[in-house]
């Protein structure tokens, strides 16, 4: 594709949800990803939500582990994509393990090279949304922002959001009535400082690695 064309084109984004529950179950780690796509549509970027545990996601570092291995499915969206919204809950104080294996597999996107020598996630931008009813999503957002950026990933200005609940109780993030304002103003700035900063790499992309 030519310069000119990728600039004309819509901004897009890839929502990873990274819950332990497979389709159709609720999960407010998918409402969480939702939300953030609403606001990312509002900023004019064209989304699309997967739920991981549908996949047959083998474990490795490669890109492609064959035997029926469909992350290759979801790579391919991702080298399309602009933004990668990576969704989480919390297990134990961590990301899920679900999470774990998508870093894991990104890995592999060190040694995937462009015509600069960068790393092909180089110039791509990442957020992360965390749900739970335990403390610990800034630990989880930092667990996963480093990973992310290792990987190549550009962490946006304010690039995490999160809600939890009360410790030892059962309220998640899908049974609110309503978001509360904090949540969503901080979802919403999530989505405009995204969007503002991949528009920003795609016009000037990092400087050649060699």
């Amino acid at each position: 594709m030519s310069a000119a064309a990728n600039a004309d084109r819509p901004l897009t984004a890839v929502a990873l949800v990274c819950s332990l529950k497979p389709s159709p179950a609720e999960s407010s780690s998918a409402l969480m990803a939702e939300r953030i796509c609403e606001n990312l549509r509002g900023a004019g970027v064209e989304t699309e939500v997967l739920r991981c545990v549908d996949y047959a996601i083998a474990p490795g570092v490669e890109a492609d582990m064959g035997d029926g291995d469909e992350w290759p499915r979801i790579r391919e969206k991702l080298l399309r994509a602009d933004i990668l919204v990576l969704c989480t809950p919390i297990w134990l104080g961590h990301p899920s393990s679900v999470t774990q294996r998508v870093l894991e597999r990104l890995d592999a996107e060190l040694s995937s090279t462009d015509d600069a020598a960068r790393p092909i996630m180089v110039g791509k931008v990442a957020v992360v949304g965390v749900v739970g009813n335990e403390d610990g999503a800034h630990k989880v957002i930092a667990d996963c922002f480093q990973g992310l950026n290792d990987i190549g990933y550009t962490i946006s200005a304010q690039g995490g959001t999160y809600w939890t609940g009360e410790a030892m109780q059962s309220k998640d993030y899908k049974d609110l009535d309503e978001v509360p304002e904090p949540v969503a103003s901080t979802t919403a700035a999530l989505a405009r400082n995204a969007a503002h900063l991949a528009r920003a790499l795609r016009a000037d992309q990092y400087p050649p690695y060699e």
